[in-house]
C-alpha cells in the first residue's frame, strides 16, 4: 500500500513538472523574437561607440564597411552551406538581381550614408532619428498598398498620427539643437583620437535620414525576398559578400589613398571584427528570422531601446554632450513610434482571428465530411 502512494505521488510530481515545463517552453517560444530583438539592441549600442573610436583613431568609414561585410560573410558562410542544404532553393538571374538591390539597399546605401553622418553629429542623434525607420516604413506599405489603413478606425488614425508625431520629433532633433545639459562628474571612459564630429549637424542629419528611407525600403523588401528564398543564412551571406562588392566599388572611387585600406592591430581591427561576426552576421540573421515570423514593423519597434541606452552611456560614462533638443525630439520620436504600434496591433489581432474562423470553418467542413462518409458505410455495412 505504501508503495503504491509513493508511485502515486511521484507520478504526480512528474506531471506537475511537466505541465511547468511546458508553460516555460510556451513563455519561451511566444517571447523569443523579442528577446532575441532586445538582445539585438543592445549589440547595436556598442556597435555605435566602437566604431565611435575608430572613425576618430582615422578609420575610413567606407573601408570599415567593406571589411566589416567581408568578416560577416566569412562567418556566416559555412553555417549557410551545411545547415541550409537542403532548405535553400535554386539562385536565379532574376533572385540574384533582387539580392543585388537588397545589398545595395541595406549596404552600400544605408551603411555608408549612416557611418558617414557620424562624423558630423552624434550616437545619441543618429540612435534617435533610426526610430523613425518604423514610420518611413509605414509610409512606405501604404504606398506600395502592402499597409492596410482605415481612418474610420481609431487603431487607422493612430496610425496615421504616431506617424506624424515621428516625423515631427526628427524635424525637432534637425533643426532644434538647444541648451547643453550639464555633465554630472567627469566621464568614466575617454575615447581618444582626432574627434571630427559636430562639424556640419545639418550634412549629417542629412544623411542620417536619407540612410532611414533606404533602410525602410530594405525591411520591406527582406519581407518579399524571404518568401522566394526562405534561407536567412543564406541570405545574409549573400547580403554580406554582395554589400562587400559594392562597397569596395564605391570606396575606390571615393577614396584614392592605399594607406587608408591598412589597419593595425588595434581599434580599428577590434571594431571591424565585432561589427562583422556580431552585427552584419549574427544580428542581421536575427532580424530576418523575426520578419519572417513577425514583419518587418515588429523588428524596427526595438530601436528606442537603443536610443534610451546609447545616451544614457553617451552621458553618463563618455561624458558627451548631449542637446535639449536631442532629448525632447528623441521623447517625441519614441511616443509617436508607440503610437504607431498601438495601431499595428490592432491589424494582428484581426489576422489571429481571421485566420481562427477559417480554421474553425475547416473543423466544421471536415467534420460535416466524415459524418457523411461513416453514414455511407453505415448504409453498405446495413445491406444484406
Amino acid at each position: 500500500m505504501t508503495n503504491i502512494l509513493m508511485r502515486r505521488r511521484e507520478s504526480m510530481k512528474r506531471e506537475l513538472m511537466g505541465k511547468e515545463g511546458s508553460k516555460l517552453s510556451s513563455i519561451y517560444r511566444r517571447f523569443k523574437p523579442h528577446l532575441l530583438m532586445a538582445l539585438a539592441q543592445f549589440g547595436y549600442t556598442f556597435l555605435y561607440f566602437i566604431t565611435e573610436a575608430s572613425f576618430n583613431h582615422g578609420m575610413n568609414p567606407h573601408v570599415y564597411i567593406t571589411y566589416r561585410h567581408i568578416v560577416g560573410g566569412l562567418v556566416t558562410f559555412p553555417f549557410a552551406y551545411f545547415l541550409e542544404r537542403k532548405v535553400r532553393p535554386k539562385l536565379t538571374l532574376a533572385l540574384f538581381v533582387e539580392i543585388f538591390i537588397l545589398s545595395l539597399l541595406g549596404v552600400g546605401l544605408s551603411l555608408n550614408m549612416y557611418f558617414a553622418s557620424l562624423r558630423y553629429t552624434s550616437p545619441t542623434f543618429i540612435a534617435s532619428v533610426v526610430n523613425t525607420i518604423a514610420s518611413l516604413t509605414f509610409i512606405i506599405a501604404v504606398v506600395l498598398r502592402m499597409e492596410v489603413l482605415d481612418l474610420r478606425n481609431p487603431r487607422g488614425i493612430a496610425k496615421v498620427l504616431g506617424t506624424l508625431v515621428s516625423l515631427a520629433g526628427v524635424m525637432t532633433m534637425t533643426l532644434y539643437k538647444g541648451p547643453i545639459m550639464k555633465s554630472l562628474w567627469d566621464p568614466l571612459i575617454h575615447i581618444q583620437g582626432n574627434n571630427t564630429i559636430h562639424e556640419n549637424w545639418l550634412k549629417g542629419s542629412i544623411l542620417t535620414v536619407a540612410s532611414c528611407v533606404t533602410w525602410s525600403i530594405w525591411y520591406i523588401m527582406q519581407a518579399i525576398t524571404l518568401k522566394r528564398y526562405p534561407a536567412q543564412l543564406s541570405l545574409t551571406t549573400w547580403m554580406s559578400f554582395i554589400g562587400a562588392a559594392q562597397s569596395a566599388v564605391f570606396t575606390v572611387c571615393v577614396e584614392h589613398s592605399r594607406a587608408a585600406w591598412t589597419i593595425g592591430f588595434n581599434i580599428d581591427l577590434w571594431s571591424t571584427v565585432y561589427a562583422g561576426v556580431v552585427c552584419s552576421g549574427l544580428i542581421i540573421f536575427v532580424q530576418l528570422w523575426c520578419t519572417e515570423e513577425k514583419g518587418p514593423v515588429f523588428v524596427t519597434m526595438f530601436n528606442p531601446l537603443s536610443t534610451v541606452l546609447v545616451a544614457v552611456l553617451a552621458y553618463f560614462v563618455l561624458g558627451e554632450k548631449l542637446y535639449m533638443g536631442s532629448i525632447l525630439g528623441g521623447a517625441i520620436v519614441i511616443v509617436g513610434l508607440y503610437l504607431l504600434l498601438w495601431g499595428k496591433e490592432g491589424d494582428q489581432e484581426a489576422q489571429v482571428k481571421s485566420q481562427e474562423e477559417s480554421y474553425s470553418a475547416r473543423d466544421l467542413q471536415g467534420g460535416h465530411k466524415t459524418q457523411i462518409i461513416t453514414s455511407a458505410e453505415e448504409l453498405q455495412r446495413a445491406e444484406p
